[in-house]
């Protein structure tokens, strides 16, 4: 890892995917530029500003004075926070006040917010007038470092999560690192756990760099921009290589598979656990998991477990508030994943630190014996 000469320093990660190619800007003070650098880039002059009651008192203000001042004209709607915003009655919105704004295809849709909003709002792009331009502005560090770069979209449905979606690329990523600085601690961690996860995957070096770095991380400065744009710089890669998830994009999924399990379990209840809380507890089990078919070192699971435990994550199924399921509905819900195929149980397992791969046709029977022994 290489240290960055000065905390004021913008970052670019260029996402190459031809005519849909975008750039990533990450750093401080970029709410500020936004319109000039939407203006500077794209063509339109008309935004729908996509946000919701917790993001809209601290940055929609900041963010419409940026646009006005670029000729940008924008509307603004500002929808309840949670993870239940990702539901069709908000999508029927959206959709509607973007078309109410007359926002055309060359204009935008513009999402200021964490995965929720960017999440619900790039649908919304991606379906209206069969598409229009699309910007993330993500104010959480989940979705600075992962929902906002890559192009999926979706809402939630009562069968998982994400289940409803399309593929949408954004036209530009704006990661304004201040933001973080008005994170909860419980907010900041849950998306420390995507960073952790691109370690996980395939870069071992890095994941021994935020070992060694984390709390510098934590605190903010050039650690955090580094961590940031390393874990967009792995995401663009992953996505160019493979943009519909058909083959290795499958690995962003390490730790989601039992994550979103857990999460459908506590029917998305933010107070008993959050996103990256479930991807913290699913890549402790990913894993032990695979250490308990021979794949991998024990050694290893203790190794992320002891990392994840000591930045404040849960890694215990037990570590989740209140009751939950028995693991035949935790089973359930994993049937309903979006990367079983066939009726086959796909998984993303490894063989050690930073050695993740797509599992086909996991047994059924040995996944649920091993969730009746962790949920035990």
């Amino acid at each position: 890892m290489n240290a960055i000469t000065s905390a004021s320093a913008i970052r670019t990660v260029h996402v190459p995917l031809g005519e849909r190619a975008y750039d990533i800007l990450i750093g401080p003070g970029l709410i500020a530029r936004a319109g000039a650098e939407i203006a500077s880039r794209l063509k339109g002059r008309k935004a729908a500003v996509i946000t919701d009651e917790n993001v809209a008192p601290l940055y929609l203000k900041a963010l419409v004075a940026s646009l006005d001042e670029a000729g940008i004209a924008s509307a603004e709607v500002v929808l309840p926070a949670g993870e239940k915003t990702k539901s069709f009655e908000h999508l029927i919105t959206v959709c509607d006040q973007v078309l109410e704004a007359r926002v055309e295809r060359n204009d935008y849709v513009i999402a200021l917010g964490g995965g929720v909003i960017g999440d619900l709002s790039g649908f919304a792009a991606g379906i209206v007038r069969r598409g229009v331009r699309f910007v993330q502005v993500p104010t959480s560090l989940l979705s600075q470092v992962d929902s906002s770069v890559g192009g999926k979209t979706g809402i939630n449905s009562r069968h998982g999560k994400n289940l409803i979606g399309v593929f949408h690329q954004p036209d530009l990523v704006l990661a304004d690192t201040d933001v973080l600085n008005s994170l909860s601690a419980r907010e900041f961690r849950a998306g420390y756990a995507e960073v952790a996860k691109y370690g996980l995957i395939d870069k071992p070096d890095f994941f021994a760099w935020l070992e060694a770095n984390w709390k510098a991380v934590f605190t903010g400065g050039s650690a955090r921009i580094e961590a940031i744009a390393a874990s967009c710089q792995a995401k663009a890669d992953v996505v160019v290589a493979d943009e519909r998830e058909n083959g290795p994009r499958a690995l962003l999924n390490l730790g989601h598979t039992f994550g979103h399990a857990l999460e459908a379990a506590t029917a998305y209840d933010s107070s008993r656990l959050v996103h990256g809380e479930g991807v913290s507890i699913g890549m402790v089990l990913a894993h032990e998991f695979s250490a308990r078919m021979n794949l991998a070192s024990p050694d290893d699971a203790r190794r992320v477990e002891r990392h994840l435990k000591e930045v404040g994550l849960p890694t215990r199924i037990s570590d989740i508030p209140g009751d939950l399921p028995p693991a035949e509905k935790l089973m359930d819900a994993i049937a309903q994943d979006k990367k079983v195929k066939g009726g086959k149980l796909t998984f993303i397992l490894t063989r050690g630190i930073g050695q993740s791969f797509v599992a086909d046709d996991v047994p059924a029977s040995e996944v649920i014996s091993f969730l009746q022994e962790k949920h035990a």
